[in-house]
């Protein structure tokens, strides 16, 4: 009988995606029409609400399938995984014109600019919230689904 194990490896990894990015997009609901702040990020949210769901599924997919051969624990694998989306992201935003890479800084949208030192303090929090997520509920999602 087949079991499936990259179908169950793809559910387990989307699940943590698919519960956090409704929230965060409810936030940011009240934010611009509740309490009238305005955030000239609308076209950024398309990014991570259509892609993020999917690539954690896809690496928990490659976790599984490479398991055997390079026993890396899941949650340093998935605490790789914000190494790739951010240049990713990187990449979509000048392409498309939202965002402008300059000597010292990021520029978002003509509007916001952040300093590198700061993206890497976020790439860090990302980093150890990752590593938090895959290990503990992403793992345990491996397990209820009996991939892990």
């Amino acid at each position: 009988m087949n079991t499936h194990p990259y179908l169950r490896a793809f559910m387990a990894g989307i699940l943590v995606p698919t519960l956090v990015l409704p929230l965060l997009l409810i936030a940011f609901i009240v934010l611009r029409f509740g309490m009238q702040i305005t955030f000239p990020i609308e076209r950024g949210l398309v990014f991570p609400m259509a892609l993020v769901p999917g690539l954690w599924g896809l690496w928990n997919i490659l976790w599984q399938w490479s398991r055997e051969r390079t026993h890396l624990p899941l949650g340093l694998h998935g605490a790789l995984l914000p190494l790739l989306l951010a240049p990713a992201g990187a990449l979509i935003g000048t392409q498309a014109g939202v965002v402008v890479l300059s000597a010292s800084s990021v520029t978002w949208f003509n509007a916001i600019t952040v300093p590198y030192l700061l993206i890497a303090c976020f790439l860090a929090a990302a980093i150890a919230a990752y590593y938090l997520a895959w290990k503990y509920i992403v793992g345990f999602a491996n397990r209820v689904l009996g991939i892990a």
